[in-house]
């Protein structure tokens, strides 16, 4: 059945279907997506694909049904066979021999119409094994050690439908080696390991509709062979081979299905296709094609199905697909189309399926029904946040990391304290943190402006230098932070380890520290913007800006970056800071162990817990970004959501807790603050106790 599309419902606007037989329109992201958003649930009808080979192959089988059926009604009967292996099963005119370890073809009644031998160990088939047979319709040889085919193996088998060899050994197909079958229908060759087909080896296959040689070795097809051998082939499937270079003439007009998946094609020849007329379904899948003719598909007017997904196409000209007005599905996942446009899809007028690499690409095919992915697990069709919790979240983490930071600045800077170096340092660190806060506004403000309509600005979004200046302010954060982080560590790790060193960095020098840190920090998030050919859109590759996890798509230069970065610079710091704790922690723990004071043990009890803490929020933020970055290197396939939660939870929780762990509740920030306050209040009552002795001294003059 035809999928309606938006050029023939007649009143519903581009991008939106109607509900059926309802004067209800609803948007292209609404339909097929699991949820009945009509009122009669139409937009959820006819949804599965069954373009090209699924629709064929049912006509094909309801065609066969009858037939099937009276097989099936025939194992009923007892066996009419004289004779028959003892070790084997026989049911009216039908021997079963699997599974019975035998080296060769054992004698049976010649009146037998279907012979099962596969699983079992036969490794040749000598001239004449299957003369006597003339009746035999099925013959099963599949999984058994076949090496060779003599010429004449199966000569006389004039009644032969089906011929399973798969699953063996077989190397060669002879001239002429076929030539008795004039009946075959089904000839299945998959997982052997031909590598090479002699002129003339399907000669006499005059009925043949199904040829499969999936998983041998085939490098080469003789040309001019298959239709001029093969008059009625229909369906042709050559997966997982080793061809190369489709040529011209190869490839005749008889074909209605083609499958091509899994070889190493590199080119296919111009004129290559233009003789196959019928074609229906044409599957170039998973190859090394790294360009198409314009006119490759100009003469495949009845074509259906096309797949040329997971190929490295660098460009796909704009006229591409304009002489394909039958149409109804186009597969082209795994490819990234710079040149993408309007134009590339809207002469199929009768495109109902399309598959991209990327969501955001739906967008320029707004007449296509069912657009798949609706979501990349970070975005979707709708919202550049998917998930509802992350679109309530970011706020929330966001005003907590806003809050907490500026909180500290605004004490830190009334309140005097006598390490005056230590709290710049911590207010350098709360300005860090404060934004990844401001990122997480950035990110939530911007997905209520797209809200609703994502799909629409999504490429654009991701493009623009909104979202790179978005992303390289959570870079800056996280990477100034790090580093922040290490030197407060370090600097704590050389007072306490080493207490009577010299090192007490003054004012000037942590000054000067603060503003390498920083510069550093900077230099790190614009190192990216050096060289587009080199890093790519190394921000925009996802709708949150981030550029955390690694893919196929991604460039070298911007993956060696990431990994420097992640598994290098933040992996090293995380190192040395629980590295530090440790022998902090143990050089407290030796010093008091020399005494059995109980507030010099309940002491150490409160540095462990602190420390464990400090080291337990880092590991926390940090260790499920080492992994995720590692697991991603793997080119394993992660899911967008998993990188969406990272964002918004896990790269936060040290900007959010920081001002906790590092300020709030040390013991000497508290004890300032009580005094501050406390002062406060004193000045407070002073204040009070003037203003009163005023007022009675003006009463009573």
């Amino acid at each position: 059945m035809k999928m309606p599309s938006n050029l023939d419902s007649g009143f519903c606007p581009l991008g939106q279907f109607p509900c059926g037989n309802l004067s209800l329109c609803l948007p292209q992201l609404l339909h097929c997506n699991g949820d009945k958003d009509c009122p009669n649930g139409a937009d959820e009808d006819n949804c599965v694909d069954n373009s090209g080979w699924p629709k064929l192959f049912d006509t094909i089988q309801s065609s066969r049904g009858n037939q099937a059926i009276q097989e099936e009604e025939a194992h009923e009967y007892e066996c009419a066979l004289d004779v028959y292996p003892e070790q084997c099963e026989c049911q009216k005119r039908l021997v079963n021999c699997s599974s019975q370890g035998l080296h060769f073809v054992p004698a049976v009644s010649s009146n037998l119409t279907t012979f099962d031998l596969k699983d079992n160990r036969i490794k040749s088939l000598p001239d004449g094994v299957f003369h006597r047979y003339h009746d035999l319709e099925k013959l099963l040889l599949q999984n058994n050690e076949l090496q060779s085919i003599s010429h004449l193996a199966f000569s006389g088998l004039f009644q032969l439908k089906m011929l399973f060899l798969s699953d063996n050994q077989i190397e060669v197909l002879k001239a002429e080696i076929f030539k008795d079958l004039h009946s075959l229908k089904w000839l299945i060759l998959d997982n052997n390991r031909v590598r090479k087909i002699h002129p003339g080896a399907f000669k006499g296959l005059n009925s043949l509709y199904f040829l499969y040689l999936l998983n041998n070795s085939i490098s080469t097809i003789p040309s001019n062979s298959l239709c001029s051998e093969m008059p009625h082939l229909n369906w042709l499937d050559l997966e997982g081979n080793e061809l190369e270079t489709i040529h011209n003439s190869v490839f005749q007009e008889c074909i209605t299905v083609l499958v091509l998946r899994r070889n190493k094609i590199r080119e296919i020849e111009k004129q290559a296709l233009t003789q196959m007329h019928k074609l229906a379904d044409l599957d170039l899948s998973v190859n090394q094609i790294g360009k198409l003719s314009p006119s490759l598909f100009a003469n495949l007017q009845e074509l259906q199905q096309l797949n040329i997904s997971f190929n490295p196409l660098h460009d796909i000209p704009h006229n591409q697909f304009d002489m394909l007005p039958n149409l109804q599905s186009l597969i082209i996942e795994g490819i990234e189309i710079p040149n993408i446009n309007n134009r590339m899809f809207s002469k199929m007028a009768n495109l109902s399926h399309i598959y991209f690499k990327k969501f955001q690409y739906c967008s320029y095919a707004p007449h296509v029904r069912s657009c798949k992915p609706n979501s990349d697990g970070i975005s979707s069709f709708e919202n550049m946040l998917a998930n509802i919790l992350l679109r309530v979240f970011v706020w929330v983490v966001a005003c907590i990391t806003c809050f907490g930071n500026l909180f500290v600045i605004c004490m830190r800077s009334f309140i005097v304290t006598e390490n005056c170096t230590h709290a710049m340092s911590i207010k350098s660190l709360c300005c860090a943190d404060c934004l990844m806060g401001f990122y997480l506004f950035c990110l939530g403000t911007f997905d209520i402006k797209f809200q609703g309509e994502y799909n629409k600005h999504a490429q654009v979004w991701m493009e623009s230098w909104e979202c790179k200046m978005v992303g390289s302010m959570a870079m800056l954060s996280s990477e100034v932070s790090v580093l922040m982080l290490t030197y407060m560590t370090l600097e704590k790790y050389l007072c306490i380890v080493f207490p009577f060193s010299h090192f007490r960095a003054g004012r000037g020098q942590t000054l000067g520290t603060l503003l390498a840190i920083w510069g550093l920090g900077f230099f790190i998030t614009v190192i990216p913007f050096f060289s587009y050919d080199t890093f790519g859109n190394f921000y925009g590759r996802n709708g949150v800006c981030f550029p955390l996890q690694s893919d196929s798509s991604e460039r070298s230069g911007a993956r060696s970056y990431s990994v420097v970065i992640f598994l290098g610079l933040n992996l090293l710091a995380f190192v040395t800071i629980v590295f530090s704790y440790s022998s902090m922690f143990y050089s407290i723990h030796k010093t008091g162990a020399k005494t059995a004071e109980r507030s010099v043990l309940s002491r150490e009890v409160t540095i462990a817990k602190r420390f464990f803490f400090i080291v337990f929020t880092d590991a926390l933020c940090w260790i499920p970004i080492f992994l995720l970055k590692a697991v991603s290197l793997t080119k394993a396939e992660i899911p967008g959501t998993i990188t969406s939660w990272v964002v918004i939870f896990i790269l936060p929780i040290n900007s959010a807790l920081n001002p906790i762990l590092y300020t709030i509740t040390t013991s000497s920030f508290q004890e300032k603050l009580k005094q501050c306050l406390q002062s406060k209040r004193h000045q407070l009552q002073e204040s009070g106790k003037s203003f009163t002795l005023v007022s009675i001294h003006t009463n009573t003059a």
